[in-house]
């Protein structure tokens, strides 16, 4: 490797939640700020891989493996952490069998990884990269579960919108979950915490924060929920607008989603439309609710865009069970589903959980639930076209000299029309969606200044 500290290249992949991807950008910029190169987890080649990783699913940890097979036969150092790495480390370790490539971190211990910069900096070049990481890791002492809210990126290298992590881990025992055994049980960041963390970002010139968290219904600092929370952010504030991330239905009812700087976007963790199935899941409400929390969402933002989780194939879902699921995305008109199919995830309820539903037919479900929110996510763009919207702008060097990418309030794609000079990422404008964007583009609409 070079002298130069800047030609030390990390890659950096992230798999799973919106936490996990808060995280990784802050472990981002400490490589940064400590004068490393850093790179998406896509890129071919780095010096150094850290893989922040996710156990919700077993494709999720499936994937983790693949791209850890990856590095390890490219000849790299790797540094795998987060919730697959808390509650299976020796499968990950078992990988390497040299034991000199690869290095786990369990993720209630992944703050520590904000500390590993400086500390190579002042290691390197003078030894060998895998030296200086098991010196690191040898040393290593921090206690678990220390640091779960020391992930406060300044700038972002992977997104244009800021994330502000309000909460970590969670009470609920679904019978399906895995994430209360890697996060363990809900811890809140005080709110006159947050309150410092959301002005810092508005000063910053930051136009939009997402409120995220592993479950952000369970916030508590004393007597003050999550409504709570949000009315005192907004009290305290001038202009940043917030957007929450994934809410349980029963979430809902308190919430002051009135409010314009709330960006009318929201994330159901829906699972089931089966009162039976969401029971035997061990979720606390019923496809009622479900109902209720949309219709309340709608009665306050005009046409926002609400999307939900679901499950399909969970142990004794009947045809009839899917069919109650399928009606209920297709009358709440979800202009997004996030459809995936059962994943049974040892140490969990639902592992020895009968009988099973047929892995092809599970699939089958899922691809109905696809195709749907596909259809239900065009016709929500083609009723919004004409409306005047915020937006942000994003990075791509990917498309032609006088577009960029934006996302708006509600969610939208946007392929944005711009002059000769293009806004920087990030940029809050205010457009006007003037037609459907090309068919196969991964954008929904396209959208001029207004």
């Amino acid at each position: 490797m070079s002298g130069k500290l800047s030609s030390v290249k990390v890659a950096l992949a992230t798999l799973g939640c919106k936490v996990n991807q808060l995280e990784t950008e802050a472990f981002a910029e400490a490589f940064k700020t400590a004068g490393f190169r850093t790179l998406p987890g896509n890129s071919g080649e780095a010096d150094l891989f850290v893989i922040n990783t996710c156990t919700v699913t077993s494709k999720a940890e499936q994937r983790a493996r693949r791209i850890i097979r990856f590095v390890l036969n490219s000849g790299s150092c790797l540094i795998v952490t987060g919730c697959y790495a808390q509650v299976d480390s020796p499968r990950l370790r078992a990988l390497d069998p040299s034991g000199k490539k690869l290095f786990v971190l369990p993720g209630d211990r992944k703050s520590g990884l904000l500390d590993l910069p400086g500390f190579l900096a002042g290691e390197l070049p003078g030894s060998a990269l895998a030296e200086v990481l098991a010196r690191w890791f040898g040393e290593f002492s921090e206690p678990p579960g220390a640091g779960a809210f020391r992930f406060k990126p300044e700038h972002f290298s992977f997104h244009s919108r800021a994330f502000l992590k309000i909460q970590d881990g969670c009470d609920n025992r679904c019978a399906y979950c895995r994430v209360p055994l890697a996060r363990g049980p809900s811890v809140s960041l005080g709110a006159a915490q947050v309150l410092t963390a959301l002005r810092d970002l508005e000063a910053r010139g930051q136009g939009e924060a997402v409120l995220t968290g592993v479950h952000i219904g369970h916030y508590r600092d004393g007597d003050l929920d999550l409504a709570g929370l949000v009315g005192y952010l907004l009290a305290e504030t001038r202009e940043i607008r917030l957007r929450l991330s994934s809410l349980d239905p029963e979430s809902f009812s308190s919430l002051p989603l009135g409010n314009p700087r709330i960006r009318p976007h929201f994330h159901l963790s829906v699972q089931s439309g089966s009162d039976s199935v969401l029971a035997r899941m061990g979720r606390g409400y019923r496809a009622p609710q479900i109902r209720e929390a949309v219709q309340f969402a709608r009665s306050l933002k005009e046409d926002p865009f609400v999307a939900c989780d679901i499950i399909a194939g969970f142990p004794g879902e009947r045809a009839e069970d899917f069919e109650a699921t399928y009606r209920l995305c297709r009358d709440l008109d979800f202009a997004g589903i996030h459809g995936f199919p059962y994943s049974p995830r040892p140490g969990t309820p639902a592992y020895t959980f009968k009988p099973p539903v047929n892995e092809r037919e599970a699939g089958f479900r899922v691809a109905r639930l696809i195709t749907l929110g596909t259809e239900n996510r065009r016709r929500y763009a083609q009723r919004c076209l004409g409306r005047v919207v915020e937006s942000l702008t994003e990075e791509s060097s990917a498309l032609p000299a006088g577009q960029v990418p934006a996302i708006s309030e509600n969610y939208l794609k946007l392929l944005l029309r711009t002059g000769a000079v293009p806004p920087k990422p990030g940029t809050a404008l205010r457009v006007r969606l003037i037609s459907e964007a090309p068919e196969g583009s991964g954008f929904d609409a396209w959208a001029e200044p207004e």
